[in-house]
């Protein structure tokens, strides 16, 4: 009988979840809750208002660059929310997931949930295996000093955002095909492009639209450049830096214990790279059935009876930085 890839993956998986975990804890770990679900989903949304207001009433260049890796970190926060609607974890329902994880998390950064599972759902099959759709995103690391110089300044200057946006406006259109990664692959399915583009972006325009006039009831629509801004720039840095530290320079990417790290974050950095829990990444490949604001409790468990004596875990995400610069300039 041929085994899938799928049926490989979860075997191997639950061998190691149930070599830590008693089948009780496991069943407590999955439980979910509307209100822990609403709550992260509000937590991201009061601190983008913090720093929109921040900016608004007291506008200056130090304002506005808080504003900015505040609204980038979020947004990333916004990223989260979609990843965890797409396996349905945030929430009971599979319609509050749809919902939600649309509306507050996909369309606000021009995605949408139906559209990026089945591609997430491939990386987690395939996790830094041929075949992983997001293992272009943790090549070329360690890199010299002055490659990740240029790469977070190609970042923060919006190069990197503008490319990725006009990507991602052609995915949703149907001339790419829907890839995450950076490569361009020209979609070959016949499709309606217009029609197809109007499906994809008529959520997140009318998202961003809102956006913007609701600020501008409030007398300040010029803060929409602000959100706007921080997609192309402080977004793509902090997204840079998550997809670093949580599958980059693994030692063996065909063993789950060392294919997926997991970072300790401290208050700052969970503003901006450590969005719902995100950083207990290990713990989320290991379990991604269950809801991320039950990780923290998956990793004590685990940390507590050995797992991290084999699998990778790093004390935050300035670390992540460290080991992912390699000293030698010949590289």
């Amino acid at each position: 009988m041929n085994i899938s890839p799928k049926q490989n993956h979860s075997a191997e998986y639950n061998r190691i979840l149930k070599s830590y975990l008693s089948e009780e804890e496991m069943a407590e770990l999955l439980k979910k809750s509307d209100w822990k679900g609403g709550w992260e989903v509000l937590h991201n949304w009061l601190w983008i208002a913090g720093a929109l207001a921040l900016a608004g009433f007291w506008p200056n260049v130090l304002t506005i660059l808080i504003a900015l890796f505040i609204i980038g970190g979020k947004q990333l926060g916004c990223a989260i929310i979609m990843h965890d609607a797409s396996h349905y974890s945030l929430f009971k329902t599979r319609k509050l997931n749809e919902i939600i994880g649309n509306v507050l998390g996909a369309y606000p950064i021009f995605h949408s949930v139906v559209r990026y599972r089945p591609y997430h759902l491939e990386h987690h099959i395939f996790t830094g295996n041929a075949g992983d759709p997001d293992l272009p995103l943790t090549k070329g690391y360690p890199a010299t000093k002055k490659s990740m110089f240029r790469k977070f300044f190609r970042d923060l200057s919006g190069i990197t955002g503008l490319k990725g946006f006009i990507g991602l406006l052609l995915m949703q259109s149907g001339v790419w095909e829907y890839q995450l990664s950076g490569e361009i692959r020209k979609e070959h399915k016949k499709v309606n492009k217009l029609s197809m583009m109007l499906k994809n972006l008529s959520g997140p325009v009318f998202f961003n639209v809102g956006l913007w006039f609701i600020l501008w009831l409030c007398g300040a629509g010029w803060l929409y450049l602000l959100w706007f801004g921080a997609l192309l720039t402080t977004y793509t840095f902090s997204l840079r830096v998550r997809s670093m530290a949580e599958h980059s320079m693994s030692p063996n990417p065909a063993d789950p214990r060392l294919n997926t790290r997991t970072v300790h974050a401290n208050f700052v950095e969970k503003i901006l790279f450590a969005p719902l829990h995100v950083n207990y990444h290990a713990e989320h490949h290991l379990f991604m059935s269950a809801p991320s604001y039950n990780y923290p409790k998956m990793h004590r468990l685990m940390k507590a009876r050995g797992f991290y004596e084999h699998g990778l875990y790093l004390k935050g995400y300035l670390r992540v930085i460290i080991n992912a610069i390699n000293t030698s300039e010949s590289r």
